[in-house]
């Protein structure tokens, strides 16, 4: 009896003592058990994904690759896999399994060694979210009083899906969402049951049971699970049998990027950086649509690449990048040792690393990283005169021989047919950057030939002297003071002796020919040097730079002297676009943006774009979308006017004079028939666009900025260094006519990338031409005096003017010979 007493007293104190342990323990740990709101909210680590307008994915940013999906987009399968392996009892116990406890205890005592067993999925997840994995007795001890709290929290549903979307899978995938997707390419419902018990497999060693890195360790994990699935009875023995018998298929999947366009996706992250630190930007799920249109940057992209390429191309081959085997001193390689080298070789952009196999008289065979033999035609070869300098090449090759031997390590890429072209990457490059001229948005930007080769976004970054594509901001200066678009200035040369210099400043056209008398509409449109001089000089040096800031340039850019008026001025092409979309909305500076709108993880809006519009009703506040730190205010989206900088009959008259740098003046036969700088975009058979080439001293930079009223585009091309000219230039008086069809210029060099993008970016669009504004009138002049004319002949045309601005006086007289195109060089006029 007293022994009995005894014993029941032990057994009491032990209680007591175990009771007074657990609560110690208790409030040990309670300071680590999550609260019921942090269960809740629970924010799951989510890459920032970064879309086009129309919703194509163009870039994500996080380290960790997570696609969250719920309870009911899991197939039941997976799941039945996941129990099966991880927690067949995990829908009967309340978070802890006192078997598996036990037994872990036993192994403990017994071996001496801890263990992880016996955690359930419900304390899995209490050690991912909120316990280190370090193998410590308290550990285990804070992770079954969480596993407890979670269950008395969350419903078992709500747990799972918790853990199925928070679990580590290798390969940076968390997350069953994201492991279908870096393993196999397919959503959740597409995968088969082999690829499912993969997936289910990977918790216990993510690493180590990678099927990538260790496909055969991968393949019995898989079996195992397989197995499991068939004990409980989820699968059928024929189902496991067909599953087990399946091959691994496994391999590293991207990001499902639709359009690779790294130039705005890094604008983007930039941007989000700025906004939400780095941390929250890369983890919270961010979705963010940009202003770009799909369609419409690929186009950029393309437009781009190609007109470097023709560039490079028109200055030679610059021959192999390697030479693998030497075929007088060395034997072919075979084609496994060419293989193993081109491997090693990171591939650019469209271009694709080949070795020279073998060459005949008119055709080469290559092969490629991939494995593919190729043949380059003689078309694809020719174009291969050797580059000695940008301003020579060597004579044109005859035959394939000229150009290639075997053993070469060279660049090929693919024409529109798939069959291949030697090419080699540009020298040269680039900047593209489209807007919509009525609120700013940007519909395309390039900020170079590859990201990859270079991440410095020129469209944004790149400062570059804008030669005559300046003109129109000092004609429209011009304008104000009072200067038509029928006023007659003299197209000769200047001759200005510069005292504190010592020389002569001698501006030149270029080419350097001269017409004598002509019109300001004509002289934007031929891009004559001297006659923007003289405007400048006509309305002053101080007024002019004055006007120009008005368009958004900055202070600093815009120096104060006279080669202001030729585009000394350094801009960069985004804000080049920003000051001539003035010319196509009537007379607003817009704001650009390049985001639309950004979403949280759950799609609720964050931010919607607001811009300010091209229209005259009262002014508010500019919205600086471009930095896009807005006000709560700012989200009711209250309509809002960009600031008038120019009259809109200011605007309309340098648009229309644009468009005849496009079109020329007009059709009547060979004696008022001139052409526009612009003249290539006539290839777009549309008459609602005008435009502007640029160039500059010795063809350093070149440009080509146009519009109608819905899209402006301005290109540039040069080198990133700019003490290197692309070639030779149109200011060289010595140069005849068909060297100056050949020199590098904003028309030669720009131009055709603009034609090719705005070809895709117009296509199917209706014309939108600038409307003439109310306070104009249109009167017929006398071509040669500007003038009033009676005639109807092409000794005239109709001019616009604003009202009050009109010539008042009709031309006396008109000698035939006064219309015989004029053009002399300097040495015939003086």
């Amino acid at each position: 009896m007293i022994l009995l007493k005894r014993t029941l007293q032990f057994f009491i104190i032990c209680a007591l003592i175990g009771l007074i342990t657990l609560i110690s323990l208790y409030y040990y740990v309670k300071p680590d058990i999550p609260s019921v709101q942090v269960l809740k909210d629970v924010q799951l680590q989510t890459p920032m994904q970064v879309f086009t307008k129309d919703g194509l994915l163009i870039n994500q940013f996080g380290e960790k690759r997570r696609i969250p999906v719920t309870i009911d987009e899991i197939p039941q399968t997976l799941i039945n896999a996941f129990l099966a392996t991880e927690d067949n009892r995990f829908y009967d116990h309340i978070g802890i399994d006192p078997i598996g406890i036990v037994r872990s205890a036993v192994v403990l005592i017994s071996t001496g060694e801890k263990k992880q067993g016996a955690s359930t999925i419900t304390m899995q997840l209490a050690r991912n979210f909120f316990l280190t994995r370090e193998k410590a007795y308290i550990r285990k001890v804070k992770e079954i009083f969480i596993a407890l709290h979670i269950e008395g929290v969350l419903t078992k549903d709500e747990i799972l899906e918790l853990y199925l979307n928070k679990i580590e899978l290798g390969n940076r995938a968390f997350g069953i969402g994201a492991a279908a997707q870096v393993y196999y390419g397919k959503e959740l419902k597409d995968l088969t049951l082999a690829q499912m018990a993969m997936i289910a497999g990977l918790p216990k060693a993510p690493s180590a049971l990678n099927p990538i890195r260790n496909p055969t360790r991968a393949k019995a994990r898989r079996n195992v699970v397989l197995g499991r699935l068939l004990t409980e009875d989820y699968i059928t023995q024929e189902q496991y049998n067909e599953a087990t018998s399946q091959p691994i298929t496994a391999y590293f999947h991207g990001a499902e990027i639709n359009l690779y366009a790294p130039y705005i996706s890094e604008m983007v992250r930039a941007e989000m950086v700025s906004r939400y630190g780095v941390d929250k930007a890369y983890n919270s799920g961010f979705k963010i649509f940009t202003s770009v249109e799909s369609k419409v940057q690929k186009a950029a992209q393309n437009a781009l690449v190609n007109n470097l390429h023709s560039y490079d191309m028109r200055h030679g081959f610059r021959g192999p990048t390697d030479v693998l085997w030497n075929p007088e001193t060395q034997p072919a390689l075979t084609e496994q040792q060419i293989l193993n080298k081109l491997q090693s070789v990171n591939e650019l952009g469209t271009l694709k690393v080949a070795a020279v196999l073998s060459v005949n008289n008119k055709t080469a065979t290559v092969l490629l990283k991939n494995g593919e033999q190729a043949t380059l035609s003689w078309d694809s070869l020719k174009w291969a005169r050797k580059y000695i300098t940008r301003y020579r090449q060597s004579f044109a090759p005859k035959a394939a021989t000229d150009i290639l031997t075997p053993g070469m390590q060279i660049w090929v890429r693919q024409n529109e047919d798939n069959s291949y072209l030697l090419s080699q990457i540009p020298e040269a490059s680039s900047a593209i950057v489209s807007l919509d001229p009525q609120d700013g948005r940007i519909k395309a930007i390039v900020g170079g030939y590859s990201f990859e080769q270079s991440q410095y976004n020129r469209a944004i970054q790149a400062k570059r002297q804008v030669g005559s594509n300046i003109k129109p901001f000092i004609y429209s200066a011009a304008l104000e003071k009072g200067y038509t678009l029928a006023s007659i200035l003299n197209d000769a040369p200047i001759n200005q002796w510069d005292k504190s210099q010592g020389v002569a400043w001698r501006p030149k056209n270029s080419p350097a020919v001269y017409n004598g008398p002509i019109r300001i509409r004509r002289a934007l449109a031929q891009s004559k040097n001297v006659i923007s001089v003289r405007l400048l000089r006509g309305v002053g040096l101080q007024r002019t730079a004055d006007h120009l800031l008005k368009f958004g340039f900055k202070d600093a850019d815009i120096n104060r002297s006279e080669s202001l008026a030729l585009g000394s001025a350094s801009i960069t092409p985004l804000e080049l676009a920003r000051g001539m979309s003035t010319f196509a909305n009537g007379g607003h500076l817009i704001e650009p943006y390049f985001i639309s709108e950004i979403q949280d993880a759950y799609g609720n809006v964050l931010f919607k774009a607001n811009p300010a519009l091209a229209c005259d009703e009262e002014p508010l506040p500019t919205h600086n979308a471009l930095s896009m730190h807005n006000s709560d205010d700012e989200m009711e989206q209250t309509k809002k006017c960009a600031p008038r900088i120019i009259s809109k009959q200011n605007a309309f008259l340098i648009a229309d004079a644009m468009n005849s740098a496009i079109w020329g003046g007009g059709s009547w036969a060979h004696k008022t028939g001139w052409s526009g700088t612009g003249w290539r975009a006539q290839a777009l058979d549309r008459r609602d666009i005008s435009g502007k080439t640029g160039t500059t001293n010795d063809s350093v930079d070149t440009w080509f900025s146009g519009f109608n009223s819905n899209v402006m585009t301005s290109v540039w091309v040069g080198f990133d260094n700019p003490g290197n000219a692309l070639g030779r230039s149109t200011y060289n008086n010595n140069l005849d006519s068909s060297q100056i069809s050949g020199a590098e210029s904003g028309a030669k060099t720009a131009q055709p990338a603009w034609v090719e993008f705005m070809k895709a970016a117009l296509e199917g669009k209706p014309e939108a031409p600038i409307e003439p504004p109310e306070g104009l009138v249109s009167i017929r002049i006398d071509l040669a005096t500007g003038l009033l004319s009676h005639k109807n002949d092409y000794t005239s045309r109709f001019e616009y003017f604003e009202k009050g601005t009109a010539p008042t006086k009709y031309v006396l007289s008109q000698p035939n010979d006064i219309f015989e195109e004029d053009t002399k060089t300097e040495e015939e006029l003086f």
